[in-house]
Order: C-alpha cells, then sequence, then structure tokens
C-alpha cells in the first residue's frame, strides 16, 4: 500500500490533491497542535483585479496548545455565503465557473463545527468532482496506537508501522530535508518525495498567479486537463518522471 499523511488542509493546492489521487490510502493528520494562520482553515484565491486573497472559514477562540481535532467552526457567521461571494468575480473571466461554484456549494454542505470533519468533506467532494475516490481517514478516529515519535519525520514512520502493509510512503517534496530515509529502509518501507511540475495556466489576468486553491485550478481548467496536473509529477529523490503529458 501507498500512504500519504497530512494534515487536513482547506480547499488545498494542486499538489495536495495529487497526493491524494496517487496514493491507496491518505490520512488527515489532525493530533497534534494547530498552527494559527496556516493552512488549516484557508486558502488563496484570485482578487477582483489581480494578485490574490483569502477565503477562510472563522474558528472559535482557542488556546495555542489546542489540537487541530478539537478546533472548532464559528458558525454564527455566515461565512459559506461570504466564500461563495468572494468568487463571484471568476463568473467573468473563468470558463468553468458553474461547475466549481457547484463544486464549492457541495463541499461546504455539511453540518459540523468540526474543521476536520469540514476539509475532509471538502477534500472527498473535489476528488469526486475531478473523477476519482479517496480512502481518506481522520487519524483521531483510527484509534491506532503508535509508538511515540522521538523526531518530526517519525510520526508517519510510526503511522506506518502500526497499520502494518504500507509498502511505500509518500511526502511532498519539503520533507526531503528531515526525513532519515534510514528509518524507513529498516522497516522495509520506501519513503518517496512527490513533486508535482505545476505549469502555469491560463487564469485571463494577463499574468499567472502561482500558489492558488484548487478552486483557481477548477475554475479555468476541464477535469481532464486537473488530472493530467495531478499525473504530472516526479520523485525529486530518484529522479524519475512520471506522467509528463
Amino acid at each position: 500500500m501507498k500512504l500519504g499523511i497530512m494534515q487536513p488542509y482547506f480547499f488545498p493546492y494542486i499538489g495536495y490533491i495529487s497526493l491524494i489521487k496517487n496514493t491507496d490510502k491518505f490520512i488527515l493528520f489532525d493530533t497534534v497542535q494547530f498552527i494559527k494562520h496556516g493552512w488549516i482553515e484557508r486558502n488563496r484565491i484570485l482578487k477582483p483585479g489581480g494578485s490574490w486573497q483569502y477565503i477562510a472559514v472563522p474558528l472559535e477562540k482557542h488556546s495555542l496548545n489546542t489540537k487541530i481535532m478539537d478546533v472548532k467552526i464559528r458558525n454564527n457567521e455566515d461565512w459559506k455565503n461570504k466564500i461563495l461571494s468572494q468568487l463571484v468575480h471568476y463568473k467573468k473571466k473563468a470558463p468553468y465557473y458553474n461547475d466549481t461554484i457547484e463544486v464549492v456549494k457541495e463541499a461546504l454542505n455539511i453540518e459540523t463545527d468540526s474543521i476536520t470533519e469540514l476539509n475532509k468533506h471538502v477534500l472527498e467532494t473535489v476528488c469526486n468532482y475531478l473523477g476519482f475516490t479517496p480512502q481518506i481517514t481522520i487519524f483521531s478516529e483510527m484509534n491506532l496506537s503508535i509508538e511515540e515519535a522521538k523526531s518530526p519525520d517519525e510520526w508517519a514512520l510510526n503511522i506506518c508501522k502500526a497499520l502494518g502493509n504500507v509498502e511505500e510512503y509518500w511526502n511532498p517534496p519539503g520533507g526531503v530535508t528531515f526525513f532519515d530515509r534510514s528509518k524507513y529502509e529498516k522497516e522495509n518501507i520506501k519513503l518517496r518525495f512527490q513533486s508535482v511540475n505545476i505549469e502555469p495556466y491560463v487564469q485571463r489576468i494577463g499574468y499567472f498567479e502561482p500558489g492558488l486553491s484548487i478552486i483557481d485550478v477548477m475554475m479555468f481548467n476541464s477535469k481532464e486537463e486537473i488530472n493530467k496536473m495531478l499525473d504530472n509529477f516526479e520523485f525529486i529523490d530518484e529522479n524519475i518522471k512520471r506522467k509528463t503529458l
């Protein structure tokens, strides 16, 4: 089994979605401390006139050491309609505006105060729209007993060991700097760092604004085009090119 593990992100960038598509099982790691102003409760879309702006889920106040699993959404605000209103400007220039708005509406159509549950639903909805059904699991709900991690690269290792049938662990390229490959090799687990080759697409603003939410990608690209992007990656540790189309 190929396994991916990430904290639960809100409408993440295309590399995150590619990791979900190209692994057999994807775990939302929600038992660690919530870091404010990350990607768990917000992401970036185009701003009218150029540049970018945030879309965000308002959260209840919590202490600094609160775990992601315990972070609650402030549902007394009309934040869903606010996000939809922030997307209206795409209508003038995005060819897939209508399809994408329906995806966003469905992704937000869940009654929950859990940011983790919301993001799981968002991810599943996006993936289903793109034509694949992911196996996404919330770590805190797995009741999986793992060894204590003594360094940052051991969380994933210990989860792999506890699952018992993991042959490959996939991670975004940032992990190259701190993952100790020998620990994984000792457990007969192949460690791979997936780097998605994100090529500019036409956003009709006169230039390309990179690093935006998957929402932006869906606005300007067909499902077929997006899937080609998702499959256009390489393993940077082995320099093995995959499906460059």
